[in-house]
């Protein structure tokens, strides 16, 4: 299992946001910090905002900050939204699958259950339990140590 590059930046965005929670924080800024494109983290905070995890602001003094406390905001959640249209086997597909083995197979069952335990541990973690107490996270994106 392999998560896509959406979601991981989309985990490093909130995680950004998480450490300096309370400010407005700017996507170039994120993009520096996380070592990513602005373009490609603009593809993923327009989804963040648009699923409720952030708010954004535009203009002159605008940015991005969460919409609610990291304690409840789960991974889980995160993932669900950018993971969920991405197949995890050819099985899930739907109309695109072309596997011979789909109306015999039992895999497909047991990888559900695998993806759904794989969601409910995640669901258990919040941003705040990614950040909280993380010294090392927060000498790399607190904008005030910076």
């Amino acid at each position: 299992m392999r998560l896509t590059i959406r979601t991981n930046l989309a985990m490093r965005a909130l995680m950004f946001c998480a450490v300096n929670d309370g400010r407005t924080v700017r996507k170039a800024e994120i993009a520096q910090s996380c070592n990513s494109s602005e373009n490609h983290l603009g593809v993923v905070i327009n989804l963040l905002g648009q699923t409720g995890f952030i708010e954004t602001t535009r203009g002159r003094g605008g940015g991005i900050r969460l919409k609610s406390a990291p304690e409840a905001i789960s991974v889980g959640q995160v993932f669900r939204v950018f993971e969920a249209n991405v197949p995890f086997a050819e099985c899930f597909s739907g109309s695109d699958n072309q596997c011979p083995l789909t109306p015999s197979c039992r895999l497909r069952g047991q990888l559900s259950v695998a993806l759904e335990a794989f969601y409910g541990a995640l669901d258990k973690v919040t941003l705040a339990d990614l950040v909280r107490g993380n010294a090392g996270l927060h000498a790399l994106l607190d904008l005030e140590q910076a």
